[in-house]
């Protein structure tokens, strides 16, 4: 039984399996991130922070803010530490105190988890009452997605071996284990206790070049974008739904 969490840990731990996103998904979600907290000071949390990119990408948007990453990979770890201070913990059992984040990164982990509930759990306990989750994800009906199932081809994000690509575009296992669409995002979100603020699109680095002014002109529809910004807020799970959410 533990074959699977073995080749997972095999997979994060090597140094060739990528740990960051494109560059442009992560200013887009740093400028969100900065618009929601303002001035001041603060304590922003990069939730399984890869090589630390994102969070370098973030930092000079956000003077005066505390950045401290947590990843699971030693790998990872040990790369994020020329941006940040960063330690290592586990999704489940998160190395910070409850309610001592302003705001997560989360930014493209959840499709990487057995359990993404039990992860959201623990981002709403250490995030204060109110505090912004800024979480991104491939998309699974990206617009060229759409068109490959029609094909019969696997969607480009999804995996089915951690050995190697079978059936879709691209050569890199890089160990996605759910994929998510905007609908789908819209309703667990709420459900783990969190507010939708925003949801908007992001390219994907990987797209051919003929083709990356279509995906950047997708990203005007979230639902079509190759990767899913979204920017919530934590909310007291006792409280009703908020009537302002939409589909």
């Amino acid at each position: 039984m533990s074959a699977p969490a073995d080749s997972l840990k095999e997979l994060y731990e090597n140094p060739a399996t990528p740990v960051a996103s494109g560059a442009d998904r992560s200013r887009r979600q740093a400028a969100i991130l900065a618009r929601a907290l303002g001035p001041g000071p603060g304590t922003v949390l990069d939730v399984g922070c890869g090589d630390g990119t994102a969070a370098a990408v973030a930092a000079p948007l956000l003077p005066g803010k505390r950045l401290v990453g947590s990843d699971w990979s030693q790998d990872a770890l040990r790369r994020a530490g020329a941006h940040l201070r960063a330690v290592r913990g586990e999704l489940t059992a998160l190395p910070f105190a409850t309610g001592s984040a302003d705001a997560v990164l989360f930014s493209e982990v959840i499709e990487h988890l057995v359990d993404p509930d039990a992860a959201l759990d623990e981002l709403h306990r250490v995030l204060r009452p109110g505090g912004h989750l800024l979480l991104s994800t491939p998309n699974l009906a990206a617009w060229y997605n759409r068109g490959l199932l029609l094909a019969g081809v696997q969607p480009v994000f999804s995996e089915v071996s951690m050995r190697g690509i079978h059936g879709r575009p691209g050569a890199q296992v890089v160990g996605h284990l759910r994929l998510y669409t905007a609908r789908a995002l819209r309703s667990m979100l709420p459900a783990a206790g969190f507010e939708i603020v925003r949801m908007t699109g992001a390219p994907y680095h990987d797209v051919p070049a003929p083709l990356r002014p279509l995906d950047r002109l997708a990203c005007r529809t979230p639902s079509l974008a190759s990767i899913l910004l979204v920017h919530a807020r934590r909310r007291d799970r006792a409280a009703g739904p908020d009537p302002r959410e939409g589909g």
